[in-house]
């Protein structure tokens, strides 16, 4: 787990130092810089040294024979089974290294690669035999990657505040994107911020000549659209217990202790049952988060840390807890500025706050349950999704009625906001519908709060809406709820959770792997018929299933919990201040992005029950909190830290 920044192009050597630097924090044991002017090559990583701590690991790293040289962020899982094939078929080794594994499968396979491959990462490989740059990301996106063009060349890093150390980066809002922010919370890849700067999007290569993109494609992406195979409920419980054991014991590769995040919810209770049998160390040790008051009951959230400490009792495993309060909303601009991109959720501090824990512990790798609830169906959208069935063959004027019925509910009250948001787009058909559940505010409301000059440069019909762009190139035959499920893999987890968990855990020099986003266990998820994902009112049924007998009943069947903070509170009470100051009408009008008068009604009806745009205030919140570390600050700057 590492940081990755480079170029082919016009730069100096100086630039190369930049990124390097800004990254430090992604790997504090290690760096190492490559740079040939006459090639116009550079190439610069930071080191988190997890397998192979010697000296012989450090990057950027050349194969054996002097041909080709990498920088790679990231883990590969499978290594030890292609590094025997490998030195089998005559290939050598000078390091015992992942990293060395992953040239040596170049050598040999070229852009066929990918096939081979089992882990998370972000990679460049410089091809001295034809002055190429092979750029890649993983399948489901684990690890970040950004890159720019321009005249100057092409320049690729893990994190974007890194390509803003070159001045010839351009700093242009990209408006589109800024929609999406506030639609989403989350920017679907590969737009970001800045019209220069895109994301790579998951399972996506490039290859680099003279400084320009000369080829792009996608070599994996994720198979919902695979034919469902038949099979009893006994054969699907087995199938999943031994794939999510197996994807378990595959990431627990390292020469470093491995410890898990433990909210007590199913999915990281399970990663910990299987860890804890193939962990090395005597007693496995875990971490979590419990808050020091109850505000967090008013977002209709049941309480992890009970659950959580179940669980350690259960699995007899060591449970360390970290207790935070409203204290932690002095963090949000710290947690922009490590993001990089303006995301409006706190869990991104509750994740920062249990991995620097971790790090405090000695542990450098943290196992996590994420994607469960993205495989096997356990969003509350997932429910409401297969509610459907009971009101869907209404005729459309009824519908109507419906949504417009649901925009007069108040929203003071969890309940009430839950009804709301299952019928505010009860009038959409097909795609459009499915989309409409990962929107945070009617779009209606959110064109209101828009200055004259963004609303000129965006389209707001949502005929170009990226997630209905995605659905479209799924075929027709596939049920809506994997439907939903590809939406949820490919953009809220990429863009959304495993950033966030990528970003935090960096920012604190601790890796963070996602077993239940093994390929062999994805592809499982995608084949099995939807009734054993969604079962009437259970969610994740099958995986439910298949840990009884390992977890707890009560920890199996409890109550769905976010991950989050009291957001709501905190809005009108530690963030009140800084909530004034960024959309305070100077600020909101040298900005020029939003109207201030719509802006205070829409606080004012928020305040009021008569809406809920709580987190589109918290996103314009982070937007001009992003604006101001990202583009008045040049290069970017923490606000809390001297600049590097």
């Amino acid at each position: 787990m590492c940081g990755i920044a480079g170029f082919i192009g016009d730069y100096p050597e100086e630039l190369l130092s930049a990124m390097n630097r800004t990254l430090a924090h992604r790997g504090p044991d290690d760096y190492g810089e490559l740079f040939d002017p006459e090639k116009r090559l550079g190439l610069a990583h930071r080191r988190l040294s997890i397998i192979d701590l010697t000296p012989r690991g450090r990057q950027p790293m050349w194969d054996e024979t002097g041909q080709v040289a990498i920088v790679y962020n990231g883990e590969l899982f499978n290594y030890k089974e292609q590094r025997a094939r490998l030195k089998a078929a005559g290939h050598g080794f000078k390091s015992d290294s992942d990293t060395e594994v992953i040239l040596n499968l170049y050598l040999r396979y070229g852009e066929g690669i990918f096939s081979k491959l089992n882990g998370m990462y972000a990679f460049a490989i410089w091809d001295s035999r034809d002055e190429t740059l092979l750029v890649a990301r993983d399948g489901v996106g684990v690890k970040p990657l950004y890159y720019s063009e321009s005249s100057k060349g092409f320049v690729f890093a893990s994190e974007l505040k890194a390509l803003l150390q070159s001045p010839d980066v351009s700093r242009e809002l990209d408006h589109q994107a800024i929609h999406s922010y506030l639609t989403y919370l989350w920017c679907p890849a590969p737009r970001t911020m800045l019209e220069s700067i895109k994301k790579l999007e998951p399972g996506y290569a490039l290859r680099i000549k003279n400084g320009r993109v000369a080829k792009r494609w996608c070599f994996y992406d994720l198979p919902f659209d695979q034919a469902i195979v038949p099979m009893s409920e006994e054969e699907a419980i087995e199938e999943v217990r031994l794939a999510v054991e197996k994807a378990v014991e595959r990431q627990m590769v390292a020469d470093v202790p491995i410890g898990a995040l433990l909210s007590g919810g199913l999915d990281s209770s399970s990663v910990v049952a299987f860890a804890r049998n193939a962990a090395s160390q005597q007693k496995f040790k875990c971490f979590t988060i419990g808050f020091k008051d109850q505000s967090f009951a008013n977002e209709g959230w049941a309480e992890d840390l009970p659950y959580a400490k179940r669980v350690a009792e259960h699995l007899d495993v060591d449970l360390e807890t970290i207790y935070v309060g409203p204290e932690m909303a002095s963090e949000v601009e710290s947690m922009v500025y490590h993001l990089d991109e303006p995301q409006a959720d706190f869990a991104p501090i509750n994740t920062y706050f249990i991995c620097k824990l971790a790090r405090d512990h000695g542990i450098k790798v943290l196992l996590s349950g994420a994607g469960g609830d993205d495989l096997f169906s356990g969003y509350r959208r997932h429910y409401a999704l297969n509610m459907e069935l009971s009101w869907s063959w209404l005729p459309l004027f009824i519908r109507k009625n419906l949504r417009r019925a649901a925009r007069r509910i108040p929203s003071n009250s969890v309940r009430m906001r839950r009804i709301a948001k299952a019928f505010s787009y009860a009038d959409l058909d097909g795609d459009s519908r499915l989309s409409s559940y990962f929107q945070w505010i009617e779009p209606s409301l959110l064109h209101k709060i828009y200055s004259p000059d963004m609303l000129s440069q965006i389209d707001t019909s949502g005929r170009n809406d990226p997630l209905v762009q995605s659905l479209s190139r799924l075929p027709a035959r596939m049920s809506d709820l994997n439907r939903m499920l590809y939406l949820d893999g490919k953009h809220f987890l990429a863009d959304h959770n495993l950033n966030y968990f990528d970003k935090m855990s960096m920012a604190t020099g601790v890796e963070v792997r996602v077993p239940l986003l093994d390929p062999d266990l994805i592809s499982l998820a995608a084949r099995l018929p939807v009734t054993m994902k969604q079962k009437g009112g259970v969610s994740k049924w099958v995986l439910k299933k298949a840990m009884e007998g390992t977890l707890p009943h009560d920890v199996i069947y409890r109550p769905k919990s976010g991950f989050g903070v009291p957001l709501r509170v905190w809005l009108n009470n530690p963030l009140r201040p800084l909530v004034n100051d960024t959309l305070s009408e100077s600020s909101i009008s040298s900005r020029g992005l939003f109207d201030f008068q719509a802006v205070r009604e829409l606080q004012r009806q928020t305040q009021t029950g008569a809406i809920d745009a709580t987190y589109t205030i918290l996103s314009m919140l982070c937007i001009e909190l992003w604006c101001r570390m990202f583009l008045d600050s040049n290069p970017p700057s923490h606000p809390h830290m001297p600049r590097i």
